[in-house]
């Protein structure tokens, strides 16, 4: 590539997302805010009809809006302006075989989490990546928050000491009743098909991966209670999760989404021997640090205390709300530096963080033990 090349917006193309769908727009957002993407490609639907619509209606051209994403693959592999990367915005089930496709093809793939619907697939789906040579991105957007990255440098630099207890959760109200007909989002998560599983998928890996992120820690056992308490569905709505680290450190996690009052209330809490740390992600420009023995410290973005590394992905002027959109922002335009670090054979500058495939599937056998050890009677399970 030029320098010229390397200014210029990488071409993304996109596979779900179409007319209803809620995920597609946060990604397409995201991938602008930084200039770092733009999108001209796309499957977003398996109707040839919405996909037609959906395509138009985002400008893209008409030879280039598909209705099945193999041909898009295909096609977009051969063109000599084709994708840089794909955005895979599906429910879950359709993760592994969309992804197969273009990394065969030759393409850089960014997918939503959780990695697969099921772990096996998730296995095969590790092997095509290695086998391709191509980068794989998972859009766990939260650790593209500064106050994250705050934390993590902190849990390194050992500003709290040897970790010892982690805790995280994150409680969402929306299927606290059964979900209507019409309410596209609640038919495919509540699909054990389709999703794999309920909250500890949709919701439960977001806290999983944040945990392990922040606490730079590795998870060795685990033991779930996952419940359904809305009647006659077939995944879990609500999970509460004791963790047990690698090196002695303990743990647990909350995931409802039947937890009436709240909408999306991620939180993380970290303790070590010499202190703690407690973030909110409704608070997100807010990170609390205690040295022991001292006072309560507020740490915020662009502000008071942040350091290099969490104000290297801040947009904003302190004091103005940065989060959700932004997070996701972070997530592709480290993406971007990626990509282009792969195909020029560069390093990627200090403090990119890129949740790889190994992340994905990281997040897989989380999943996968907490269903173990629930239908176990909450026995304790190795990961």
């Amino acid at each position: 590539m030029t320098s010229a090349d390397l200014q210029k917006p990488l071409k993304l193309g996109m596979v779900g997302g179409g007319e209803g769908a809620f995920i597609g727009a946060v990604h397409r957002i995201a991938a602008r805010i930084d200039n770092r993407f733009s999108l001209v490609a796309g499957a977003l639907s398996s109707n040839a009809d919405r996909a037609l619509r959906s395509g138009l209606a985002l400008g893209l051209s008409e030879d280039r809006i598909y209705s099945d994403f193999k041909e898009m693959a295909t096609k977009e592999a051969a063109r000599e302006d084709g994708i840089d990367a794909v955005s895979i915005v599906t429910p879950n089930h359709m993760h592994a075989p969309v992804a197969k496709a273009f990394l065969e093809a030759g393409i850089h793939v960014i997918c939503d989490k959780p990695l697969t619907a099921q772990l096996q697939e998730a296995l095969e789906l590790e092997q095509v990546v290695k086998n391709s040579g191509k980068l794989f991105v998972l859009t766990h957007n939260y650790t593209g928050y500064p106050m994250m990255r705050q934390a993590r440098e902190m849990v390194q630099n050992g500003d709290l000491g040897a970790i010892r207890v982690v805790q995280a959760e994150y409680a969402q109200d929306w299927l606290t009743v059964p979900a209507d007909d019409d309410n596209k989002q609640a038919a495919w998560r509540t699909d054990p098909k389709m999703a794999g599983a309920g909250a500890i998928g949709d919701i439960g890996t977001h806290a999983y991966n944040l945990a392990c992120f922040v606490s730079d820690l590795k998870v060795d056992q685990l033991a779930a209670e996952l419940s359904s308490f809305v009647g006659a569905r077939l995944v879990d709505d609500n999970a509460h999760i004791n963790l047990r680290f690698k090196g002695g450190a303990r743990g647990s996690i909350w995931a409802s989404q039947i937890a009436p009052g709240n909408e999306n209330g991620l939180k993380l809490r970290v303790y070590g021997e010499k202190g703690g740390i407690e973030w909110s992600q409704e608070n997100p420009n807010n990170l609390w640090y205690t040295p022991f023995g001292e006072a309560k410290r507020l740490i915020t973005r662009s502000g008071s205390g942040a350091s290099d590394l969490a104000n290297r992905v801040s947009r904003t002027p302190g004091g103005h709300p940065e989060g959700y959109l932004e997070g996701f922002a972070t997530i592709y335009t480290e993406a971007a530096d990626a990509i282009l670090a792969h195909e020029n054979g560069a390093a990627l500058p200090d403090g990119h963080h890129i949740n790889s495939i190994e992340e994905g599937m990281a997040g897989m056998r989380f999943i996968d033990a907490c269903q173990r050890s629930s239908k176990n009677d909450a026995s304790w399970v190795s990961l």
